[in-house]
């Protein structure tokens, strides 16, 4: 109980220090914050995550999917992207946990001794849920701002992976969470790649992602670059842009009616991220610094080609619209 106590500790020391160094739990401890995985929050195709409760902050811990074919190279792998991955816009990683033990199990019909294997990860706690179910549940009077703070959010995450020579290789908006402040943070590097200084792709038999945001020249060659990210980057973009998880994938950007050259910017972002040659899209560089030249253009706000009853409010600088509407329209945006 002594090593746990300090254990919780040294957890807690880590989530006040930003720059604090991620490192080793016990599984005994992890299974007593997560009251032995009783609240389930999250479900991945790499593992499920649970609650974890300390004496004053929450974390997320996921217990990782222990395969036949799993190795504990995947395991270092991913430990390793984690690592380096410090961003506000990335989930931030607190520690993990590697632990084997032999157990009793019951197998064709008696009782023998098996190695039973734990991998687990802990990160900080994010409280508002998935971009997938804030897209899901996205109304009409949602200001632009808002949504735009989240693409900026998105890409300024994905320049600084890209930077530190990270691929993330399953960018959709399951794997991006939002913080108490709608600020949107990557997560699951359970796919990620690790490039080395000077590499910039590598050809893989094994098709990495989620289908509907693998590039084109993954699927078809196996080649895997940061502009395989950058495509996934645009389908985000357009399924926030739109307002739908489910939309025309091919005409997307004719339903949007838009008067905003911030929006316009995004939209054509978008358009060019989900280029099928690799070599037209831009880096998450070239991204940042188109954005930033739209920074200056002021803020801007969805509008509805609705013909329920529509009002303009002021909040500080900001124009908000309000509708009651019963179903989806073509977007319109306008200047605040």
């Amino acid at each position: 109980m002594a090593d746990q106590a300090s254990e919780l500790e040294a957890l807690e020391l880590i989530l006040t220090d930003a720059n604090a160094e991620p490192t080793k739990l016990s599984y005994a401890l992890i299974k007593s914050i997560t009251t032995n995985f009783s609240q389930e929050i999250g479900l991945g195709g790499f593992g499920v995550v649970y609650l974890g409760v300390l004496r004053n902050e929450k974390v997320a811990v996921k217990k990782l999917f222990i395969e036949q074919d799993f190795s504990d190279e995947l395991f270092v792998d991913e430990v390793n992207c984690l690592v380096r991955a410090k961003h506000n816009n990335i989930v931030r990683f607190l520690d993990y946990c590697a632990d084997t033990q032999g157990e009793l199990v019951k197998f064709d019909g008696r009782h023998v001794m098996a190695e039973l294997r734990q991998r687990l990860l802990c990160f900080e706690y994010v409280p508002n849920g998935n971009l997938h179910d804030y897209i899901k549940g996205i109304s009409h009077g949602d200001e632009w701002q808002i949504r735009y703070k989240m693409i900026k959010g998105i890409c300024h995450g994905l320049q600084y992976l890209h930077k530190e020579r990270i691929t993330h290789l399953d960018l959709k908006p399951d794997n991006v969470l939002l913080d108490a402040y709608m600020e949107p943070k990557i997560t699951d590097f359970g796919l990620s790649r690790l490039f080395d200084e000077g590499q910039s792709r590598v050809f893989t038999k094994n098709v990495p992602g989620t289908r509907g945001y693998i590039a084109p020249e993954v699927i078809d060659k196996g080649e895997i670059s940061f502009k395989s990210d950058i495509f996934a980057l645009g389908i985000v973009v357009s399924k926030l842009l739109v307002g739908q998880n489910n939309y025309d994938i091919e005409n997307w950007h004719e339903s949007l009616d838009v008067d905003c050259t911030q929006a316009k910017s995004c939209i054509q972002i978008a358009q060019s991220c989900m280029e099928a040659d690799q070599h037209k899209r831009p880096t998450a560089e070239e991204i940042i610094k188109k954005l930033n030249e739209m920074e200056s253009l002021g803020s801007s706000i969805y509008r509805t080609n609705s013909s329920d009853s529509e009002n303009l409010i002021q909040h500080g600088e900001v124009w908000i619209l309000l509708v009651r509407a019963k179903q989806r329209n073509p977007v319109t945006m306008v200047h605040a």
